[in-house]
C-alpha cells in the first residue's frame, strides 16, 4: 500500500526522522503534536490555548490526507500537569464533542520543551460517510 505523508516543517522532523501524519489505506496516524510554531511555543502557560493550537494543527494534517475530525477514532493526550485536565478537556471537547473518539489523558514528567504543557496524537480511519 502507498504511504502518503504530511510534514509541518518542525525542526525535529528531519533530525528524528518522522512525519506529522501518515496515511496507509484508510488508516491515518498523527504523530505526537505540540504547540510549536516556527520554533516557538504557542500559548506559553495556557493549557487551553496550547491544546486548541495542537488540535488545529492535527485537523490541517488530517485534511491534507483526505480526512476530517469525524474520522478520528482515538486521541491520546500527554500532559505535564493533570490538574489542568479541565482546560485540556474543554479544548478537546470543542473539537470532538460530536465525534466522541476513545480518549486517553496521562500525566508525563516532561515534554521536549519545558514550556509545553500538552502533546496530542490521534488515529483516524477514513470511511465513505466520513
Amino acid at each position: 500500500m502507498n504511504r502518503t505523508r504530511v510534514f509541518t516543517g518542525s525542526p525535529w522532523e528531519p533530525v528524528v526522522g518522522y512525519c506529522r501524519a501518515i496515511r496507509i489505506g484508510d488508516r491515518i496516524e498523527v504523530a505526537g503534536t505540540t504547540a510549536m510554531k516556527d520554533g516557538e511555543v504557542v500559548g506559553v502557560g495556557n493549557a487551553y490555548e496550547q491544546a486548541r493550537f495542537i488540535l488545529q494543527t492535527i485537523e490541517k494534517a488530517l485534511q491534507e490526507l483526505g480526512a476530517q475530525l469525524s474520522d478520528v477514532v482515538r486521541t491520546r493526550m500527554f500532559v505535564t500537569d493533570i490538574s489542568l485536565w479541565e482546560e485540556f478537556g474543554r479544548a478537546h471537547g470543542e473539537y470532538f464533542r460530536d465525534v466522541q473518539p476513545v480518549a486517553t489523558m496521562v500525566e508525563v514528567k516532561a515534554l521536549i520543551d519545558p514550556k509545553l504543557l500538552i502533546e496530542i496524537e490521534v488515529e483516524a480511519i477514513v470511511t465513505e460517510a466520513g
